[in-house]
């Protein structure tokens, strides 16, 4: 009897090769269970279908059959499923012993490792400085004050976003070096209506940032239900280890104390049109993460790594989006919309411009944002800069610099 063949893992990236020579489908893990990176060839890509959990390997090989004429495929198609297991790409035994030896290692590990150094941003610490220092980053004239509440800076790659990112940190100065930043960063693979917290320190070329322990353990005893401890997103995800870097580098120290928090999606609350803070564990986190902070007065301040809009082929429209032309211009105007309502402090504004049509801009900030504006009353915001940048020849997304101080 011919095996079933297992599922397709929902959560992997799978995106158009971007190798001319090398057509088909670019598959990768963003949580990093596996590090194997793979092209699909053409043919096989449209073979995926078949990892459903109720198609068999006889399926794939007669579809291999009928797409090629060669009656060999049956070699080609147990190649393929065979790559498909060994890779950690299928929801299978092979894949189940990757993720749990991961999060094992995540666990007992003394550290967050800085995972997109060498990647994306220089892996030694001289050239990041020197890089960082390119960006304009460096404290303005003037920057800060007393009235300083939070900072929002891009999550993107620091190459793409890096105009947005020196417009935000240029506000920082070294008299901030010992304050505690709380750090909201978007959780792209994190539970719905879960917020990721971790005690372990964040490492970077720079230095280490040390983690606020008593101020995670109050969190997670105030508002358990809405929290995963030791989240192991922390390991992969890049919206916060990115703000780290600028961090050390404008304060120009490496030891800066953080309250990281990853802030998984507010699902629900597009789904049924209530606000968040109608789910009764919802309300009391920003309840207690509000509460926590204003107790520690002004030796805190925010920190938001967020980006706005995705628009275009890569994130599901049918069209090619470019940078400030077009459809984008529309895209602007209710980005600076929305933005408007952050700006004014207004959490029920500003979910009443994002939950129609499930958001259709596609905010991945939404729920730092919604997070920061529920948990801190009366800061005013301003717009620093705001830019679009094309991550690929057909999609485009959009961010800011912004900063956020006490109302006068």
């Amino acid at each position: 009897m011919a095996r079933t063949l297992p599922r397709l893992r929902r959560e992997l990236d799978i995106m158009p090769s971007p190798l001319p020579e090398q057509p088909g489908l670019l598959m990768r893990d963003p949580f990093r269970y596996t590090d194997t990176v793979i092209i699909v060839p053409p043919v096989l890509a449209q073979g995926l279908m078949f990892f459903d959990g109720r198609q068999t390997e006889l399926d794939l090989q007669a579809h291999l059959t009928q797409l090629t004429g060669d009656l060999s495929a049956g070699e080609v198609s147990r190649e393929f499923v065979k790559a498909m297991r060994q890779s950690g790409f299928l929801d299978c035994e092979e894949f189940h012993e990757m993720r749990d030896a991961r999060q094992r290692e995540f666990a007992a590990a003394p550290e967050r490792a800085p995972v997109h150094a060498g990647s994306a941003y220089p892996s030694e610490a001289g050239s990041l400085s020197e890089k960082l220092t390119s960006y304009g980053s460096d404290p303005s004239p003037g920057a800060g004050g007393d009235s300083l509440v939070a900072l929002a800076a891009p999550h993107v790659s620091p190459e793409g976003g890096f105009t947005s990112y020196a417009a935000a940190y240029r506000r920082l100065n070294p008299q901030y070096a010992g304050h505690t930043f709380i750090v909201l960063g978007t959780s792209h693979y994190g539970e719905p209506e879960k917020f990721g917290l971790t005690r372990k320190d964040y490492v970077t070329p720079l230095g280490r940032l040390e983690t606020d322990q008593n101020f995670v353990d109050t969190l997670a005893r105030k508002a358990p239900a809405s929290i995963v401890m030791e989240d192991y997103c922390h390991r992969s995800e890049h919206s916060i280890e990115f703000q780290c870097i600028f961090l050390q580098h404008v304060l120009g120290r490496p030891d800066v104390r953080i309250v990281p928090i990853l802030c998984g999606p507010l699902a629900q609350s597009l789904f049924t049109g209530k606000a968040p803070e109608t789910d009764p564990e919802m309300e009391r986190f920003f309840d207690a993460l509000g509460e926590i902070a204003a107790n520690h007065g002004k030796k805190v301040i925010w920190i938001l790594g967020i980006d706005l809009a995705h628009i275009g082929k890569r994130y599901g429209d049918p069209f090619t989006a470019s940078a400030g032309e077009g459809h984008m211009q529309q895209v602007r105007a209710r980005d600076e919309e929305r933005l408007g309502r952050v700006c004014e402090g207004d959490s029920a504004g500003f979910f009443d411009l994002v939950h129609p049509h499930y958001d259709d801009l596609r905010w991945c900030s939404y729920s730092p944002v919604y997070t920061f504006l529920r948990s801190v009353r009366g800061a005013r915001g301003k717009v620093l800069h705001y830019e679009q940048w094309n991550i690929d020849q057909q999609s485009v997304v959009s961010f800011t610099g912004m900063e956020f101080t006490e109302r006068g």
